[in-house]
């Protein structure tokens, strides 16, 4: 009788003992799991910690424009930043939904190159609203209060092309302007630095106009357009290097090429080679390397709620918005080696292609 209770006391408390390892086992098992999952959402919370930023891009037809990216994001990278590039295809509409997508994934900036200087705006304080830091890159976004600007002084890239005009021709000569997208308002304060200084000049301006969406072919088109009014032309003034590609050829079918002055901006490789060559006068070098590599550090430092180095301010129309504003540089045969080979923006052998260099 004795025996069997004392098996039994036996047996019982076997049992506990073997519950209380097992739940010491579990404890010890969701304790462990718990320091795992602690260190997982950790590692998530890094990933999730970097800044996002979205970068949304008119199109990519001009050539620039994919330089610009590529510096920007490899800048951003370097900072511990994430960038998701859109690409509108020169179509506003499809700027505004891409903006819109970027709101909604809670970007903590977006820098735009506008399609739309004006069409874009109410996106971009939406954008603002939501607490996201809004940048105008290249092209200032109209009555939008962005937070920062960040371009070449385009008033300024007007007068350098009009001034090369004026020191190139004789008093009394006829030009053409062909000026890039109306909606893009650089070209706005483009214009206004040319007129500023072909007014004051005795040159006649003789045909003048746009192309829509930075079309390189409507710079054909205009060139013969002058010529239909007279052969008797001794510039043409362009937007960029990519109409000034366009109008070279206008030229060149009408044997005038090299003996027109031709101007553009963006010192694109195949307006360096026409300037080697002696068939284009000059472009205007836009520093895009320090500008792109210097948008990506602003738009880091807002999100850190750093300061940047900024002084100036530009009118949107409505607000005074902080504008960071980089120098424009005139390159022409003269200095052509110093600005674009020296500076690594061109290499040497691509730009004297066609033409012999030692």
């Amino acid at each position: 009788m004795n025996e069997f209770h004392t098996e039994e006391r036996y047996g019982i408390g076997m049992k506990k003992v073997t519950v209380l390892v097992g739940f010491w086992m579990l404890l010890v098992t969701l304790l462990c799991g718990c320091e795992n999952w602690k260190e997982d959402t950790k590692e998530s919370g890094n990933i999730e910690d970097k800044i996002q930023i979205g970068l949304s891009f008119d199109s990519f037809v001009i050539e620039r424009w994919q330089r610009d990216r590529d510096i920007f994001v490899s800048t951003a990278k370097a900072l511990g930043a994430e960038v998701n590039v859109q690409n509108a295809n020169g179509d506003y509409k499809e700027q505004i939904s891409q903006i819109e997508y970027l709101i909604d994934k809670k970007m903590d900036a977006i820098v735009v190159i506008a399609a739309d200087c004006s069409a874009i705006s109410e996106v971009m304080k939406k954008a603002k609203e939501a607490g996201i830091i809004t940048i105008a890159y290249d092209r200032l976004v109209r009555n939008a209060n962005v937070d920062l600007y960040i371009s070449i002084d385009s008033e300024e890239v007007g007068r350098i092309m009009a001034e090369t005009l004026v020191n190139e021709i004789p008093e009394g000569g006829n030009v053409v302007t062909i000026y890039g997208s109306p909606v893009d308002y650089n070209v706005t304060l483009m214009e206004k630095g040319v007129q500023e200084v072909l007014n004051e000049s005795g040159l006649n301006v003789i045909y003048s106009t746009y192309a829509e969406n930075w079309l390189a072919e409507e710079a054909f088109h205009a060139v013969n357009a002058a010529l239909a009014i007279t052969e008797d032309i001794d510039g043409v003034l362009c937007g960029n290097d990519d109409l000034a590609s366009q109008a070279f050829r206008a030229l060149s079918e009408n044997r005038m090429a090299g003996k027109v002055v031709l101007t553009g901006q963006d010192a694109d490789l195949a307006a360096c080679q026409r300037i080697v060559e002696g068939t284009q006068t000059m472009t205007v070098y836009k520093q895009v390397d320090k500008l792109a590599k210097t948008a990506a550090e602003y738009a880091v430092k807002l999100v850190r709620n750093e300061e940047i180095a900024v002084s100036s301010t530009i009118s949107d129309g409505t607000n005074e918005v902080p504008y960071c504003k980089l120098e424009a540089i005139a390159v022409t045969k003269d200095n052509i080696d110093e600005i674009i080979i020296d500076g690594g923006f061109q290499q040497k052998e691509d730009v004297y292609l066609n033409v012999p260099f030692n």
